[in-house]
């Protein structure tokens, strides 16, 4: 174990872990955060999603040792309960989480493709959120709520 310090929320934080931790790991385990979730370990689901800089990244499989020097934002970051994120405030109104597991992915993930494209169409919003799974089907509902958060934030 080594002593790293990573900025998680526009916070320092040192962290006791191995270099090659998953990140994710180390945010619920050491930092207790419960925005990022564990799903499927293998990239595949989303449900881990947090933003590293600019960039949606699943935190499952990267190594802690990559976010020294650079900033890790999760789900808790974003906004507050008292002025939630666009995006988080657009995914409420929309009701576009069931069970709610993967929408800590969709949100990181949505939220990192706005500040990329402000204006997407439906088809462009389709093809960003492909990687992120929602197994209860409220695929609509999500595309619904990216397109109002993209309006709010214009």
């Amino acid at each position: 174990m080594s002593k790293l310090t990573i900025s998680v929320n526009g916070k320092d934080h040192a962290v006791q872990a191995s270099p090659d931790t998953p990140l994710l790991y180390v945010l619920r385990n050491e930092l207790h955060l419960h925005g990022p979730r564990f799903g499927c370990g293998l990239l595949q689901c989303g449900a881990c999603t947090v933003h590293l800089g600019d960039k949606a990244i699943r935190s499952c499989a990267t190594p802690v040792s990559e976010a020294k020097g650079k900033p890790v934002t999760t789900l808790e970051g974003l906004g507050t309960i008292e002025k939630p994120h666009p995006v988080q405030k657009a995914f409420i109104d929309h009701q576009a989480a069931q069970c709610g597991y993967c929408t800590n992915g969709m949100i990181m993930a949505s939220t990192a493709f706005l500040k990329q494209n402000a204006s997407p169409s439906e088809d462009e919003i389709k093809k960003a959120m492909t990687p992120w799974l929602c197994r209860c089907g409220t695929h609509f509902r999500i595309v619904a709520a990216i397109k109002a958060a993209a309006k709010a934030m214009a």
